[in-house]
């Protein structure tokens, strides 16, 4: 990195954020009316998570989150993204809301605002209530009417002091790890059902949206985060490599900001999915429901994608970084091979290529030109340990903080409207089907006391949010 890379600043205005997510945190899973999400039921299946590991405590947020907030404030921190547990708002996923649920966030939202902290609510992050699912989850229609009834209470509740709002996180993970892959909850391995529940999800997010402007007063903000892909071919010259990323893009991406963002699906879409379903669920008026004009776009960012076509012949482990399953996440795409881009890789095994979230903030710079970009999510995992002395130095996750914020800013001075950054994670928590066994948190959990102490890495990001330029990168050796 130059040396004048190391030293830039950034808009005075910019937010200075980090991100958690409800089921990784909170705990108190059967406290104050809450019932089971999909994920409570996924993580106490035999065989679907590490070591057999739930968020029935997490990290105990829910009783701890007064001392978060203060942590938050101690690091200088101007945001925080957090999202909602459906489950403990409205318990069967319908009715009226159970207002001791939605009190815990209303004293989380007071607490935020009281040390200087823009709160950012997320209403869905991958907790669907349990008795939705039970009715047919995602792949049924009902579903996206039931998210805005739900989006409409916590808006009314909230909207008078949230400014900042997400309706759905990475839409693509609860679609197809969900309905597909079955690697996510609810576990499911059904290609049609993951292409109906992406579609319901797009259409969730536009009857939400709705709502929640019905609901809130015309200042607040409304977004979506999609975790789109960077899509890049093996060799870049090569027409079967080329129509793999087409389709791979497709799914990945066009499948979510197509209707968002242009009101149409990809016609190329439609023909690489011809053998899976065939899209009658998409009746007359969804798409002017989901094309609702967004106030704000988040982007989250984790490594690229690199395919080819595939070789009939060679059948192997489908290296895409989304968990181990026979069952692909790709609907119609088996004729794509993915590969490890070269490059140290995080603990997920994931490549570190900050380049690749320039390309996507240039990308959505150019999908959608006038649309303010939040980065939502952007992090790693590593293998983290306190020294002898209780200090934890992650010199790694430092390295790939000032590396991918570089990238920010280059995109910013190249005239990108980038409003924000949203670390991943605050704290180390519940990682979803892998358990407590990746550490993704700027602060360090010791899991049996519940401890928190902040790592090298939120020191130095608290650095850079008190100045607004990136500290220089510790010298190592």
């Amino acid at each position: 990195m130059p040396e004048s890379a190391q030293s830039v600043t950034f808009p005075p205005a910019f937010l200075w954020g980090a991100a958690t997510s409800a089921y990784q945190i909170e705990g108190a899973v059967r406290e104050d009316g809450r019932t089971p999400s999909i994920w409570d039921t996924f993580s106490h299946t035999p065989g679907k998570t590490a070591g057999g590991e739930t968020g029935d405590i997490a990290v105990d947020h829910y009783h701890r989150y007064r001392d978060d907030v203060a942590l938050m404030a101690e690091l200088g921190l101007t945001a925080y993204r957090f999202s909602i547990s459906w489950s403990r708002v409205q318990p069967t996923g319908r009715g009226p809301a159970v207002q001791v649920g939605l009190d815990f966030y209303r004293r989380l939202v007071d607490e935020l605002l009281a040390h200087g902290i823009k709160p950012a609510v997320t209403l869905y992050h991958w907790d669907l209530p349990q008795e939705l699912e039970d009715a047919g989850g995602w792949p049924e229609r009902d579903t996206a009417f039931r998210f805005a009834e739900y989006a409409q209470i916590v808006g009314e509740a909230l909207g008078d002091r949230v400014e900042n709002w997400i309706t759905l996180n990475e839409p693509w993970c609860s679609a197809f790890l969900g309905y597909a892959s079955g690697v996510h909850a609810p576990g499911r391995t059904d290609p049609a059902a993951s292409l109906r529940a992406a579609h319901h999800l797009n259409l969730a997010h536009g009857l939400g949206t709705s709502a929640l402007r019905s609901a809130m007063p015309a200042r607040n903000s409304v977004a979506i985060s999609l975790n789109s892909s960077v899509v890049r071919p093996l060799s870049p010259g090569d027409p079967a490599d080329l129509a793999a990323v087409r389709k791979i893009d497709d799914l990945a991406n066009g499948v979510f900001h197509g209707p968002l963002l242009h009101g149409a699906y990809p016609e190329t879409l439609f023909a690489a999915t011809s053998s899976v379903t065939d899209w009658s669920y998409v009746l007359d008026g969804d798409l002017r429901t989901i094309n609702q004009p967004l106030d704000a776009l988040g982007l989250n960012y984790y490594t690229p994608t690199l395919v080819s076509a595939a070789d009939a012949q060679v059948r192997g482990p489908r290296t895409d970084g989304h968990g181990a399953s026979d069952h692909s996440p790709w609907p119609g795409a088996d004729d794509v091979a993915f590969h490890q881009t070269p490059g140290e890789r995080t603990e997920m095994g994931w490549t570190i290529d900050p380049t690749g979230l320039h390309e996507l903030i240039t990308r959505y710079t150019r999908e959608a030109p006038g649309l303010p970009l939040y980065i939502t999510e952007n992090g790693a995992a590593y293998d983290d340990k306190p020294d002898s002395d209780g200090r934890v130095h992650d010199p790694e996750r430092v390295a790939y903080l000032h590396g991918h914020l570089s990238e920010v800013r280059r995109a910013i001075a190249d005239g990108a409207d980038v409003r924000g950054y949203y670390l991943w994670s605050l704290l180390d928590n519940f990682e979803w089907a892998y358990g407590y066994e990746k550490r993704f948190g700027a602060v360090y959990v010791d899991y049996a006391t519940l401890t928190r102490t902040p790592k090298s890495s939120a020191l130095w990001y608290s650095q850079a949010a008190r100045t607004g330029t990136l500290p220089t990168l510790p010298t190592v050796g």
